[in-house]
């Protein structure tokens, strides 16, 4: 039961500060700029594996737990509880980031600026980037160690700064979930559900190609 507490609190964390992050940039014009609100998502991934990296393995997001499953190292049994702990923790977030700022932003919603394609194939690679760092710096199915935070939170930050402006840079279902349930915008849901997976998979196939 901690496991599943440390991802609902890590989540919650993620989701919360790199949401509130994009909102407060928002009412202040931009001065926080896109380089700020990517340095925002890094940093709170790098202190939650910090943090829970020894309880939960950190994994904060519903991709990279099936990215582990998917590579043999989490138990079938485990994959559920895994993610609805981070989508639970995504939805409380989003809820505080809108009571807190409840006119002038839209919580973080994540949403193509671009074509389908365009932005279903970044959320696909920039997922995979991050799930094939982690499966290098992660012991079995967790995200620990001196270097674990600092790899993992710079590729969050450096995927932001890729395609933050195109596809928001989600690479995290439940981290896309929170905003979109709470202002009920739905429509393009679906590619942050499935583009990530689909990525974190891709990944543990090219990592046991490289390290067996």
């Amino acid at each position: 039961m901690q496991r599943y507490i440390a991802e609902v609190f890590g989540t919650f964390a993620l989701v919360f500060v790199g949401t509130a992050a994009i909102a407060s940039n928002d009412l202040m014009g931009g001065e926080l700029t896109t380089v700020g609100v990517a340095l925002a998502f890094g940093l709170v991934v790098m202190a939650m594996i910090y943090a829970v990296g020894d309880i939960s393995g950190a994994h904060l997001n519903p991709a990279v737990t099936v990215g582990f499953w998917a590579a043999g190292r989490l138990h079938k049994s485990d994959l559920s509880p895994y993610i609805l702990s981070q989508c639970l923790g995504a939805v409380i977030a989003s809820g505080m980031v809108w009571v807190i700022f409840p006119s002038g932003t839209d919580v973080g919603t994540t949403a193509p600026a671009g074509g389908l394609l365009q932005s279903f194939a970044l959320e696909v690679v920039l997922t995979a980037i991050l799930m094939f760092v982690i499966l290098g710096v992660s012991s079995g199915s967790k995200e620990k160690g001196l270097m674990a935070g600092i790899a993992v939170g710079g590729t969050v930050a450096l995927a932001s700064l890729c395609g933050g402006s195109i596809s928001g840079a989600s690479i995290n279902p439940a981290r896309s979930l929170g905003p979109a349930i709470v202002t009920g915008t739905l429509n393009d849901l679906w590619l942050y559900m499935i583009a990530p997976s689909l990525g974190a998979v891709l990944a543990v196939a090219a990592y046991k190609l490289v390290k067996r």
